[in-house]
Order: structure tokens, then sequence, then C-alpha cells
């Protein structure tokens, strides 16, 4: 990617003290866009925006729990006080519970929490950032949803499946609902993506291995390749693409088994 395509955006980006948030807010601001680095963690939140004022980029830190509606409302006029407007939404903050399992043995406790943060916490960003966005005359609107929104996990992981499927969902009626407003939505779709949390859940050969099998570039992804494709969604260079689930999977979805190595 070269260029500045996010050149003359304002964005605001949830989860953005680590991984996938994280690299899109630097990529964001190389590209030329403002950056209101959103994050549970403030302090986490605060060095990704010190990364991009030291590189000669605008941001501002903020902290926010997007599971909190008053949270997430005055997360959003700070962030348009700090950037001037808000044109582009990158909801990506999110859970992924060691604790998800099936239907018989997950704890409602680890339903509940998960379904607040992934979904619940989503839609609390929509609510606030569509009239930001309307304000700042449109805009676009990218969810952080997941392969599982269009095929089962081969590890049980059924309250985050059940919560990216629903941002899936999100993603398309708003993208209808406010398409003549001059507002995009979409979603990205990632696979399994090597950061942190990954590193966490998937802590032995065999977890890794259950995943590795059914990638045919038999590797997991990087929060940068994500974070690129992001970046052209919230840009104009997608102006026509509005109601779209973007997979990022490395082609999971585009194979029955995959090929053997050869010989």
């Amino acid at each position: 990617m070269s260029g500045q395509q996010m050149a003359g955006r304002h964005a605001l980006i949830t989860g953005g003290g680590a991984g996938i948030g994280r690299e899109a807010a630097l990529l964001f601001a190389r590209e030329g866009a403002a950056v209101a680095v959103a994050d549970l963690n403030l302090a986490a939140a605060e060095e990704s925006a010190a990364a991009i004022t030291a590189g000669g980029g605008k941001a501002v830190a903020l902290q926010v729990d997007v599971a909190q509606a008053e949270s997430v409302e005055a997360m959003m006029a700070a962030a348009e006080a700090g950037l001037g407007r808000v044109d582009a939404l990158f909801n990506n903050a999110g859970v992924m519970l060691s604790e998800d399992r099936g239907p018989e043995d997950t704890a409602t406790a680890v339903w509940d929490r998960t379904i607040a943060i992934n979904l619940t916490g989503v839609f609390h960003c929509c609510r606030f950032g569509i009239p930001a966005l309307r304000r700042a005359g449109g805009g676009a609107i990218l969810n952080m949803s997941s392969l599982v929104a269009v095929m089962g996990s081969a590890v049980p992981q059924l309250a985050y499946t059940a919560s990216k499927g629903g941002v899936m969902a999100m993603t398309r009626e708003i993208a209808v609902q406010y398409g003549r407003q001059g507002i995009r939505c979409n979603a990205l779709l990632p696979g399994p993506i090597g950061t942190p949390l990954t590193a966490e859940l998937f802590d032995t050969e065999e977890k890794l291995e259950r995943r590795r099998v059914h990638m045919p570039l038999g590797r997991f992804g990087e929060a940068g390749e994500v974070a690129s494709v992001a970046c052209f969604l919230c840009s104009e260079a997608a102006s026509y693409v509005t109601g779209a689930g973007w997979l990022v999977d490395g082609g999971i979805t585009a194979a029955y088994v995959t090929a053997e190595d050869p010989a």
C-alpha cells in the first residue's frame, strides 16, 4: 500500500491498544488519517497514540468499555472533540474467552460477557457513532466479525461464534438502512491471527495443529495483514462497497480439505 489512502480522514478505532487495532491505528495514521485510539486499557491506547504522534501524525488516546453505553457515548464525544469530527469508525474491540466452549459447558457468565463486548459493544458503537458520521457528512463503519460468522469453528467457542454471526447480520442491516445517508457499513471476517490473544488460547501444539490443518497457506495471519484490508474498507477506495463481509482467512473458507505438501 502506498500514498495517502486515508488522507483527510478522522478515524476512531476501538481496541486500538493492541493486536489488529493497534496495527490499524498505526497504518491509518501512516496513510494520512487523524486517529482516536480507544481501549479499555488506557495505557495501551496512550502507547499507540504516542507511536503515531512520534511519527508526525495526529492521535488522541481514549478509555472505553464498549459493553457500557455511557462509556461509548463519552468516547464518541471525546473523539469528536479531539479530532474535530469522526468519519471512519472501526469497531474492533472484542474478546475470545478460554472458558468459551459448547452449549453444555459454557457458563452463562462467559456467554453474557462475550455477547456484551463482541455484539452489544458493536451495537453501542454504531448507536453513538452513526450520529457522529452524519454530523461529519457521511463516512464508513467497519465492524469486526470473524470467519466463524459463516462456518463452524474447529474448536468449540459457542458464545464467540454467536457474537460474530450477530455482528455480520447487524452490519448488513446498517448498510441497508443508512446507505442513502452517505454511510457505508462493512465487516471484517479474519481467520486465526497470530496475536498475544491467540498465543494464549492455542497454547499447545495439539490446539495449534487443529487450526493449521485447515489453512491452505499453512500459517496464522498477521495483524498487519488484517489492518491493510481495514484501511481499504475505511477509505474512499472502497466507496462502492457496503453490506459486505470481507474474509481475511488465508483461504480457509475456500478449502474442503487442505492439500498435501508436494513430495
